[in-house]
């Protein structure tokens, strides 16, 4: 990862959301297309759906799960591509089973403004989730302490898919 790309992971998140996002239509279509000006996220590919670290995550091992078509709805996904989506949800929980070993997870999509979908492209959140995650200073300072930096996340995440392909 080049120092500048290594910055990129630095940026507040409240700066991105309040409008400090990269200059292209879609960031998981950026993404996707390996986009010059965009960090290369992707941790698994399969022929219409991919894998990629959550730049802002919320626990170690944050995830999104994609279709590679531009689509926001899941009732336009393909049955192709729900089939692909779940053969890399499930690849995806053996995964962070075996690098993270959380006590739990969340799975979920964000469909619409009013639901928190800050990406307008339909991806589904996995996030690991740890026994006493909570502390002193998250229920004090609503604050968040990441214990793993996300650019070491995608790079055990990368390793771990190493060989498995859908595609």
């Amino acid at each position: 990862m080049t120092p500048h790309h290594k910055n990129l992971f630095s940026l507040n998140k409240l700066s991105y959301i309040k409008g400090g996002k990269p200059n292209v239509d879609c960031i998981l279509c950026a993404i996707v297309a390996k986009h010059k000006d965009i960090v290369n996220l992707l941790v698994a590919e399969g022929m219409d759906t991919a894998v990629c670290v959550n730049k802002y995550p919320y626990n170690s091992g944050h995830i999104l799960i994609f279709p590679k078509r531009h689509i926001t709805d899941y009732r336009d996904l393909s049955s192709g591509e729900r089939r692909e989506m779940d053969g890399l949800l499930a690849k995806s929980l053996d995964v962070l089973e075996s690098l993270y070993s959380p006590a739990g997870y969340n799975a979920g999509f964000n469909m619409g403004d009013s639901a928190g979908a800050s990406i307008q492209h339909l991806h589904v959140h996995v996030i690991p989730r740890y026994r006493n995650e909570l502390g002193f200073i998250d229920i004090v300072g609503g604050a968040k302490i990441i214990v793993e930096d996300p650019s070491i996340t995608m790079k055990k995440l990368r390793e771990a898919f190493r060989g498995f392909s859908m595609k």
